[in-house]
């Protein structure tokens, strides 16, 4: 059986624990805070430095994607290995990583034309991304093929969800998300939205009033869906997706493991550059997919 790496563009935010476990290469984005100087995720700076930034300075930066280049030259480090290539990238919708990574892997066919290069619009951001990115690595440690990986990741993508909260909403409407006016309301009124990515978008859940009500309420977001699909807790991964409040976060894990009946064994994804610049500090979720032998 041919032999390949798994990729994926840093938008994913999966602990590094997890991707030097699994042997995963991450392809970074960059972000600035001035459109003149440009970061790569990661690694020229760090959550931590991002968040700190961000709150001390207040201000809005920008994101930008991989470049065709970044994806050629990260792609070919493993081709002339005699490696195939597996890249998992961002929605689509957020962002053209996923056009630049398959713009690289047309370069690199002409170049090596008996290598096998997939990439995979993940319909998913931050942890979401990162669960499926999981279930990649597993497939390829069970053994599945190239492609058998592939075809498995294309049905159980559309599983994968995060229920979340933000703790603002003036980064949303920095980036587009929603309006001003909503934002400066839901300020005054201390609004904390409850957002669903399924399938590529970010899909109203409701409002909620005060910090505590809406971390709850991600709980009970998750419950619902479980039990308006007839899904099985069991047939799911999960982990938590935070910014900036780790004691949030941890406390709502803590009612998630006793919704499903199990520890949840994943290291907390802590939401990077990419996704942070609309989510602000503050953001909390459950992701969760199927897993892929289910």
């Amino acid at each position: 059986m041919d032999e390949y790496q798994i990729f994926s563009d840093s938008s994913c935010d999966t602990p590094k624990e997890l991707l030097d476990l699994h042997h995963i290469t991450l392809v970074p984005f960059y972000i600035t805070f001035d459109l003149e100087h440009y970061y790569k995720e990661n690694e020229e700076i760090s959550n931590e430095e991002f968040y700190l930034r961000l709150t001390k300075e207040k201000v809005f930066p920008k994101t930008s994607l991989p470049s065709i280049m970044d994806y050629f030259h990260a792609f070919e480090k493993e081709i002339v290995k005699g490696k195939n290539i597996l890249c998992l990238c961002l929605t689509q919708k957020f962002s053209g990583s996923y056009q630049a990574a398959v713009n690289a892997r047309e370069l690199l066919i002409e170049k090596y034309p008996d290598s096998k290069i997939h990439i995979v619009d993940s319909i998913q951001a931050t942890a979401g991304q990162g669960i499926l990115l999981m279930q990649a690595a597993y497939l390829k440690e069970a053994g599945y093929s190239l492609e058998e990986s592939v075809d498995r990741l294309e049905k159980i993508k559309k599983t994968t969800r995060i229920m979340f909260t933000v703790d603002t909403l003036e980064y949303l409407a920095k980036g587009g998300r929603i309006g001003k006016v909503a934002s400066l309301a839901g300020t005054m009124l201390n609004i904390r939205p409850m957002i669903q990515l399924k399938d590529a978008e970010l899909i109203p859940y409701s409002n909620i009033r005060g910090r505590k009500k809406s971390l709850d309420k991600i709980l009970s977001m998750t419950e619902e869906y479980f039990t308006d699909n007839n899904e099985r807790y069991e047939d799911y991964d999960f982990c938590l997706a935070n910014a900036t409040t780790l004691d949030d976060t941890r406390a709502v894990q803590a009612q998630l493991e006793s919704l499903i009946g199990r520890p949840i064994t994943y290291p907390v994804f802590q939401i990077g550059v990419t996704i942070g610049t609309n989510t602000g500090p503050g953001a909390v979720g459950v992701c969760f997919v199927r897993k892929f032998d289910r």
